[in-house]
């Protein structure tokens, strides 16, 4: 149960770290257009769904992993805040 434990931490550190990624390689690139005088290229849409997941979508998601196992019940009711902001 470790490793898929383990797995579900690696997904989200992913998801975080390519975000943080994107948010600056925009800020490096507003730099480099300020520096220059170019304009600023446009950041590219993404969709609403893509970038933030609903609620529910999170909630489901939290609870299929407490199902599998991956989460314990202390895990799974402090993730289940901090979605809801509690």
């Amino acid at each position: 149960m470790s490793l898929l434990r383990t797995a579900a931490r690696a997904s989200v550190a992913t998801r975080v770290i390519g975000s943080t990624h994107r948010r600056q390689q925009q800020r490096w690139a507003a730099q480099d257009a300020a520096a220059t005088g170019q304009p600023q290229p446009a950041a590219p849409e993404t969709p609403a769904l893509a970038a933030e997941p609903s609620v529910l979508d999170q909630l489901a998601q939290l609870g299929e992993l407490r199902a599998s196992g991956v989460l314990t019940e202390a895990e799974f009711e402090a993730q289940k805040a901090r979605i809801l902001n509690l």
